[in-house]
């Protein structure tokens, strides 16, 4: 082999990481003389992410993601950086960051190998589990008393392949029935035309509160899963994830992450252990 070709064939071969070198540099360096950063946002997330009242998003991983921008601000030498929300779905969230059409994702996604293909994540923000939300005049006290019964669950996401691999698992003979989103989920069960709904606890929880009778409807002490969650971010952008990282260790570190879980948490008592080790965990030193 030549010089010259020696030469092409190692431009060759560092070429992706070269421009995924350029691609964090240019998102940060954009962020920081614009003073304007993309952040897509579920609608339908609730305690996560959802609109209030006034169409605003709020929420659990709002307020982390606000916090966030706010030591995005000191750590770049900026202030005032705006944010440009972007309204996202669970079908596709992770396309419109890839896309790079949002700098980040806030809501409720869970970290998976087969993500990690399309997206990069943060450090974890919070740890849940895939449950199964019935109705309470069924007195379904386990998953094993689920045979022959309907259970809707949201197509395309982690629940869904928890509630089949649990099913195939467990050897419980019901039907999985995809429904477009959790409210659509609720609607069928309230009409009776599903039996349960499977989702992350949590989100289960705060749905069960908006039915017409919440007394109707129970959560089955059982988890099918483990879903942790993190901010969604550009796959192969090292550079943009420390800063975010960096973010969230400070955030963890300080009495914040007490008030924004307090807010949105508080009614559940303290962070239990696995949620501890998530902050404790992500509380990485300067």
């Amino acid at each position: 082999m030549t010089a010259r070709s020696l030469v092409f064939a190692l431009v060759v071969a560092l070429a992706p990481v070269l421009a995924g070198a350029q691609a964090s540099a240019d998102r940060v360096k954009r962020i920081k003389d614009t003073k304007t950063i993309a952040i897509a946002y579920r609608t339908d997330a609730r305690p996560f992410s959802f609109v209030d009242e006034a169409k605003q998003p709020v929420g659990y991983s709002i307020d982390l993601c606000k916090r966030v921008v706010s030591s995005l601000e000191q750590q770049l030498g900026v202030q005032g950086i705006k944010v440009k929300w972007v309204p996202v779905t669970t079908q596709n969230r992770f396309d419109v960051v890839a896309k790079g059409e949002a700098d980040m994702e806030c809501g409720s996604s869970s970290v998976t190998l087969g993500r990690l293909k399309q997206v990069d994540f943060s450090n974890y923000i919070f740890a849940d589990g895939t449950g199964v939300l019935a109705r309470a005049d069924l007195n379904l006290k386990s998953f094993a008393d689920f045979g022959g019964k309907k259970i809707g669950v949201v197509t395309g996401t982690t629940n869904e392949a928890a509630l089949n691999r649990a099913l195939k698992e467990r050897l419980v003979n019901a039907t999985v029935v995809p429904v477009k989103s959790r409210e659509d989920g609720l609607a069928k069960v309230e009409a009776g035309e599903l039996d349960a709904l499977a989702g992350d606890n949590v989100l289960l929880l705060a749905l069960g509160l908006t039915a017409k009778n919440p007394k109707a409807l129970t959560l089955v002490d059982e988890t099918l899963s483990f879903e942790p969650y993190a901010i969604t971010l550009p796959r192969g952008d090292s550079g943009f994830r420390i800063e975010v990282n960096t973010a969230l260790a400070r955030i963890y570190r300080s009495e914040a992450i007490g008030e924004i879980y307090g807010q949105w948490f508080g009614a559940f008592g303290k962070p239990g252990p696995t949620l501890r080790a998530v902050y404790g965990m992500g509380a990485i030193p300067d």
